[in-house]
């Protein structure tokens, strides 16, 4: 026998004795609390060559007991790695806090910006997961994996930043992207966007104060205003981040675009928007002009005016979850050459009234009710109801100030609201209009959401001239007896 032997043996004992009290202390509830240092750690370096990151944060166990936990990646496949207490991999269990102690947690991020969207999106966020027991807590991870231009630049997620620029102006003239992460609010700045950029808007649902949220919102507020000047070869864009096949038409990724009431000068020339909640929300006082727009793919409405001035040309919406468009509570409207076509809802293409009711149960009695003025030329209503126009006077024709409409060499789809207790005077206010059914022949391919004038549409040559839109949505020129819509039928 080694001479070592008997001290050998003794330090064995004492660690089986330290063992045994540790095992002693170790937390016996079931129902641990968990600290940390942070909810969502982000990692704001934004990677212009192959490079990583490094951040840290910290597990309090504040229990008297001692406690062990497990932290692991959701994703096993992962652009993150973990190190805790030493120990390197994805998924680490077993991780001993004493009682009123705490642990660091690093995680590395590799990136390639260089690598397709696919690979590597703007946005790459995952959760990492803290369990004791009973108990587990998530941490957001976020990291930037494309070299664009972030607003802001290192925010956590849920947050809301403001862009103001002292009433002057600032221009999105880079020609790098543009990615909105979180709420950004512009205020008391010009936000000048100049044709062929590319804004991506970061959606998700986001927890505040035990509410679920949907972030990834563009709000100008009254002393702000967007003038977007695209062009038909170089349009802006507007959508979500998300840039994978299978995300190409999904809706509802962002919440969408809000004008706040009072902003003025809101002008969209060649912009599409598209993959939102709402395209466009224009409220009460404040003002639109566009021109050769496109919005499509949202989970509700494309545009939305409430009390509003909008003033829409050459303008396509389509494949919207609920109405193409809505205009309510009354306000001021003009459209011209405008083809809203609402397939694959059970919306119509266009609503409006002259009402607003703040409190619905109590709707008989508190409403307030504003003028209407709107005026549509040239214009496309369809879709697979029966009834593609609903439109609501609440003070039914006793004061026709306050519902004041007129379409003019439009195509429409009605048929229940010319019944007498709707609408049966419709036609009345439209003039020299085409009345649709599930027979006519408008597009080219309504399958494939080309709406572009068939050979034999019934569009062709019935619109009325307006000099001064001698163009189309793609700028093809218009000829003395125009088409109805936003396209121009090429001969």
């Amino acid at each position: 026998m080694s001479k070592y032997t008997p001290f050998a043996f003794l330090v064995l004992i004492i660690l089986l004795g330290f063992s045994a009290c540790q095992k002693d202390n170790t937390f016996t509830g079931t129902t641990p609390m968990l600290k940390t240092s942070l909810d969502t750690m982000t990692f704001d370096t934004v990677f212009t060559t192959v490079g990583s990151a490094t951040r840290s944060f910290k597990i309090y166990n504040i229990e008297q007991e001692d406690i062990y936990v497990s932290v692991a990646l959701k994703n096993q496949n992962s652009k993150f790695r973990l190190n805790v207490d030493g120990t390197a991999g994805n998924s680490i269990n077993e991780v001993f806090i004493a009682g009123g102690d705490s642990v660091y947690v690093f995680a590395d991020v590799t990136v390639d910006p260089d690598q397709p969207l696919s690979i590597s999106p703007f946005v790459i966020e995952e959760y990492l997961t803290i369990t004791a027991s009973n108990t587990t807590k998530e941490i957001l991870l976020v990291a930037w994996g494309q070299n664009a231009n972030y607003v802001p630049q290192s925010k956590r997620t849920g947050s809301i930043s403001l862009l103001s620029c002292d009433l002057e102006s600032e221009t999105w003239d880079d020609p790098k992207p543009y990615v909105i992460y979180g709420v950004l609010l512009v205020d008391s700045c010009d936000l000048i966007i100049p044709e062929g950029t590319d804004i991506y808007v970061h959606g998700g649902l986001v927890r505040a104060d035990e509410q679920l949220y949907n972030e990834g919102f563009l709000i100008v507020l009254k002393d702000g205003k967007i003038i977007a000047n695209g062009s038909n070869e170089h349009p802006i864009t507007f959508q979500g981040d998300r840039l994978e096949g299978s995300f190409d038409d999904v809706a509802g990724q962002w919440v969408g675009i809000r004008l706040f009431s009072g902003s003025q000068g809101n002008i969209f020339n060649h912009v599409m928007i598209k993959n939102s909640i709402v395209g466009i929300r224009v409220d009460s006082a404040a003002q639109l002009t566009m021109n050769a727009c496109e919005i499509h793919n949202t989970s509700s409405i494309g545009l939305l005016g409430i009390r509003s001035t909008i003033t829409a040309t050459n303008t396509l919406i389509y494949n919207t979850g609920q109405q193409s468009a809505v205009l309510t509570y009354g306000g001021n409207y003009n459209f011209e050459h405008c083809t809203f076509a609402s397939y694959g809802n059970q919306s119509s293409a266009l609503r409006f009234d002259n009402f607003k009711c703040t409190d619905p149960p109590l709707c008989q009695e508190i409403v307030y009710v504003n003028d209407l003025n709107a005026n549509f030329k040239n214009c496309i209503f369809t879709g697979n109801e029966k009834d593609e126009i609903s439109l609501i006077d609440w003070t039914d024709g006793e004061d026709p100030s306050l519902f004041n409409y007129s379409m003019t060499n439009c195509a429409v789809k009605v048929d229940e609201i010319l019944n007498n207790n709707q609408h049966p005077d419709f036609f009345d206010y439209c003039t020299n209009c085409i009345r649709l059914n599930n027979n006519d022949t408008i597009f080219i391919d309504l399958e494939n959401q080309d709406f572009h004038l068939d050979t034999m549409s019934i569009m062709i040559d019935k619109g009325l001239f307006i000099s001064q839109l001698n163009t189309d949505l793609e700028e093809n020129p218009r000829d003395n007896n125009p088409d109805i819509g936003c396209y121009e039928f090429q001969k």
